[in-house]
């Protein structure tokens, strides 16, 4: 998350993960400030909320040049300070995926040339929803809003995962350790707390184990 202002101090310490996890860009056009002027689009010098966004991009009301830039500005800071691409890129409240939105990344990935990054897909098929019977109206609306991102982003050759479960009652993926610098950043903190304990105990692995399933990089699938 490029535009947080801890990200100079606090992105080299990701080195040490690199070997085993994929480090990606999350792109972020809500609720922060942005990294440059986007007088349209945030002209109080903050990011709209997701709300906003949304309706704004289902209307066709976006403001494609000053996104298209800001993408460029998020880019180039992880780069900046990660001396490499990001691996992957995936958005702030799924925003990459919304009309207005998705265009813009993937006309900015498209030209910056070198090794593309995988995306987020937040598209799944609806007998699956359906299937788990989990958080499933929530699951369908983020579904069907990253429908055309899926199939617009494979027609242009980015590779995506294929299915999706990051919603709440599923699986969510903030793990982190809350103090009063993350309070003051953003209001999901406990959660953060809970996710970090549970994604380090026994019984995570004890799940994997259970599905069959292991943790490694996308780029080792």
């Amino acid at each position: 998350m490029t535009v947080c202002p801890y990200w100079p101090e606090e992105g080299p310490a990701l080195a040490a993960a690199a070997g085993d996890a994929d480090i990606g860009l999350h792109l972020t056009l809500t609720d922060q400030a942005p990294l440059g002027a986007m007088p349209e689009f945030a002209p109080s010098g903050r990011l709209p909320p997701i709300g906003k966004v949304v309706r704004a991009g289902l209307l066709g009301r976006l403001p494609t040049a000053e996104i298209e830039a800001e993408i460029e500005r998020q880019l180039e800071a992880f780069v900046a300070i990660w001396k490499r691409p990001p691996a992957h890129v995936d958005g702030h409240h799924h925003v990459h995926q919304l009309p207005g939105v998705r265009g813009a990344l993937l006309s900015v990935l498209s030209r910056r040339g070198g090794p593309r990054p995988y995306l987020r897909s937040c598209h799944e098929p609806l007998s699956r929803a359906l299937a788990r019977g989990v958080a499933w109206k929530k699951a369908l609306v983020i579904s069907a809003l990253g429908a055309g991102f899926a199939r617009t982003a494979a027609a242009e050759g980015f590779a995506m995962n294929n299915g999706f479960s990051g919603a709440y009652d599923l699986m969510m993926c903030h793990p982190g350790y809350s103090d009063t610098t993350l309070a003051g950043l953003d209001s999901m903190t406990a959660q953060r707390d809970a996710e970090l304990a549970f994604l380090a105990s026994d019984e995570w692995s004890k799940v994997l184990a259970a599905a069959g399933c292991v943790v490694a990089p996308f780029k080792a699938i």
